[in-house]
């Protein structure tokens, strides 16, 4: 950490002038300006969940890198987890039956979860297939392993601690998915469409038949004489299965986003359609399949599990979500459960759903109240903490693809999640007036969401930019939205729900961020640095001044004469616009990597520095700046906002960090001895153990500080000497040195 030096107030001791500095205390093991992490939302990185299996009021849920979790389910409104498992592999995809979840792992193959105790599931085996495990169904004493370049394989599952293979079909396409029905196994495999197998003898299974699909054939269901296959960009495809030998396509219906996986129940199949959440298709006639209904899920849906009267579905990097499908044509969002890692699969059981969790195992979800799905601890945005905005007891995060996030913060330690508004864009800038959030939300513009019940958010009305809104800032009637390669764009939201663009001002590049103080605009331009807009005039926005940063400016702040700006590699910069029409760096600060957000408050700046965190820059002294401190985070910090004696950072995948900032109590200089041309200097409020530099100046208008000396204090009372301090006046000022 680099020294600071920070003046305090002029007094006279024994006829020699001294200068008390403050310094930033902590009790306990961190020191000096150190941020304190008090609370972390959601506490874990996020990666997308794939799959999904339920077995009564569990959830076994297939999470990539974070293997299969196990999440209780019995009310769906608050789902929990409960037990989750580390497979060998990212897991895939998952099955259950009887007291086992069998995952498929990718190049770990296939590996069975014991979860009769769903908190505490352990593996008791596996089996290395020779491909890559994508998808996995159970039948009897059998798993068939979808095992991609490998074809199908047939395992004998009678020992679950000791599985062993018994044949297998290396088909023409890679195997994706797999379902069973009495002796036939019906692999999806991509480009090669379905494929039937007869496994009557598990040991001999032999292909009986085919289906040319138009499509990338992902994912299989079988119910009756019909198997329904996503076909990715061609949607839902219904085969006549009736004879195995000679399946035909009898009808299917192009869903609006790439069909990933399918489930059936009754008359109803139910897509999981990536981006465009869960599909319902009405196959009562499967010759003319008709959409009744959809949930567009705050992530992509990967996987889908139907049991009763309501759907899993595998959300991506929003987990595990739980949809109402008791009407099909209005299914509702009920609760979710953010799983760890990647969740891939999903299968249900009884109270159960077990995930299978990517790389991080067989997670368990206790489903056996459907209506209230609990949750333990923490609370994920599900998607990507690009910015955040504090006021009051809420902190409102733009999270990506995810949209707006209420967190209530009323209780820092413990910040939960009260209410979301998936917006239609990418949300990576937040600014919250009154009652109203302001989200800048990439290509869909600016969105209005009303946020007076912040477990309700509503969106009340929107503005398209002309390009991609990144940041966005409010003053009285106006939204100023940083719009791309579009510059300054300026909205009227006196009627929040009819926003009208009322000007513009082209920058010289690219507007990553902005800020607003009287009647300017200032603006993070990219590589063009500071753009300083005249918005006095709103509708004619002009730019009047700009100073192009050493970096790349993604975010500013302005406090009193000065803007701060984030610039990436270059840290952060100081630029006096006390002219507007002609902004001076004063100064700078090499943080430790790359700036990408900047809060101003008091004395201190607060930096989002990416993969370092948090960093405090003591601004005292703005020609001057120093680090004082930092928190090194978790995930990688965008975007933050201070209020009151608490840092709030959008930490990339690990959501919402809430900092305690420590307070700062004055060294205070005691007395000053003179003895024989030498000055001793006594001091207090040191902290043991924390270094202190005694400097002195000869003349306070030139400020050219000398150093003393550095030692480090014993106590909370600590002595200096200056051996050359002679007979000629000097001013002294202590200081804490990180």
């Amino acid at each position: 950490m680099k020294d600071r030096k920070q003046t305090g107030r002029l007094a006279t001791i024994n006829h020699v002038y001294v200068l008390a500095a403050l310094t930033l205390v902590l009790a306990g093991p961190a020191q000096g300006a150190d941020p304190v992490l008090i609370g972390q939302w959601p506490g874990w990185p996020r990666e997308p969940v794939q799959n999904v299996a339920v077995s009564g009021n569990y959830a076994y849920v297939a999470t990539g890198q974070a293997g299969l979790l196990v999440i209780d389910v019995s009310d769906p409104a608050n789902p929990q987890r409960v037990g989750g498992c580390d497979t060998n592999g990212p897991a895939s995809a998952v099955a259950v039956s009887g007291g086992n979840a069998y995952a498929a792992t990718g190049q770990a193959g296939l590996q069975v979860i014991d979860v009769s105790d769903p908190a505490h599931p352990q593996r008791v085996g596996g089996y290395d297939t020779s491909g890559f495990a994508y998808g996995v169904a159970v039948s009897g004493n059998y798993a068939y392993v979808a095992d991609g370049p490998a074809g199908l394989q047939v395992i004998d599952v009678s020992d679950p601690a000791h599985p062993r293979r018994m044949g297998g079909y290396n088909t023409s396409g890679s195997a994706y998915g797999v379902a069973v029905s009495g002796h036939y196994a019906y692999v999806a495999t991509g480009q090669a469409h379905l494929q039937v197998i007869d496994v009557s003898d598990p040991a001999n299974p032999q292909r009986v038949g085919g289906c040319d699909t138009s499509g990338f054939a992902n994912g299989v269901a079988v119910s009756g004489n019909y198997a329904y296959v996503a076909d990715a960009h061609a949607g839902l495809q219904v085969i006549d299965v009736s004879d195995p030998t000679n399946p035909q396509r009898v009808g299917g219906y192009d869903t609006s986003g790439y069909a990933e996986a399918v489930a059936v129940s009754g008359n109803y199949a139910y897509v999981a359609d990536a981006w465009e959440g869960l599909q319902v298709i009405d196959v009562s006639d499967p010759a003319h399949p008709q959409p009744v209904g959809g949930y567009n899920t705050s992530g992509s849906a990967y996987g889908v599990a139907v049991s009763g009267n309501y759907a899993y579905v595998t959300d991506d990097y929003a987990g595990l979500q739980v949809v109402d499908v008791s009407d099909p044509a209005q299914p509702q969002w009920v609760g979710n459960y953010d799983t760890t890692g990647n969740a891939h699969g999903v299968a249900v059981s009884g109270n159960y759903a077990y995930v299978a969790d990517d790389e991080s195992g067989l997670q368990v979800i206790d489903v056996s109240d459907p209506a209230q799905p609990r949750r333990v601890g923490y609370y994920d945005t599900s998607g990507y903490a690009f910015g955040v905005a504090v006021s009051g007891n809420y902190a409102y995060v733009a999270d990506d693809e995810s949209g707006l996030q209420v967190i209530d913060v009323s209780d820092p330690a413990q910040p939960r999640r009260v209410g979301y508004y998936d917006t239609s864009g990418y949300a990576f800038g937040v600014a919250v007036s009154g009652n109203y959030a302001y989200v800048a939300d990439f290509v869909a513009g600016l969105q209005v969401i009303d946020v007076s019940n912040p477990a309700n958010p509503q969106r009340v009305g929107g503005c398209k930019t002309k390009e991609c809104a990144d940041g966005v800032a409010v003053s009285g009637n106006y939204a100023y939205v940083a719009d791309g390669p579009a510059g300054l764009q300026v909205i009227d939201v006196s009627n929040p729900a009819n926003p009208q663009w009322v000007g513009g001002c082209n920058t010289s590049d690219l507007a990553e961020g902005v800020a607003v103080s009287g009647n300017y605009a200032y603006v993070a331009d990219g590589p063009a640095g500071l753009q300083v807009i005249d918005v006095s005039d709103p509708a004619h926005p002009q730019r009047v001044g700009g100073y192009d940063t050493s970096g790349y400016a993604l975010g500013v702040a302005v406090s009193g004469n000065y803007a701060y700006v984030a610039t990436g590699r270059a840290g952060l910069q100081v630029i006096d616009v006390s002219d507007p029409a002609h902004p001076q760096r004063v100064s700078g600060c090499n943080t430790s990597d790359y700036a990408s957000g900047v809060a101003v408050s008091g004395d201190y700046a607060y930096v989002a520095d990416e993969e370092a965190g948090l960093q405090v820059i003591d601004v005292s002294d703005p020609a001057h700046p120093r680090r004082m401190g930092g928190y090194n985070t978790s995930g990688s910090a965008y975007g933050v906002a201070v209020s009151g004696n608490y840092a709030y950072v959008a930490d990339g995948d690990w959501g919402l960090a809430v900092f305690n900032l420590p307070s700062a109590p004055h060294l205070l200089i005691t007395s000053i001895i003179h003895t024989s041309g030498t000055a001793t200097v006594y001091y207090t409020h040191t902290i043991p153990g924390t270094a202190y530099t005694l400097e002195y100046c000869t003349d306070l208008s030139m400020a050219n500080w000398q150093p003393v000396g550095t030692q480090t204090a014993a106590g909370s009372i600590a002595v200096q000497t200056d051996p050359a301090a002679g007979d000629a006046q000097r001013y002294y000022r202590v200081s804490y040195q990180p």
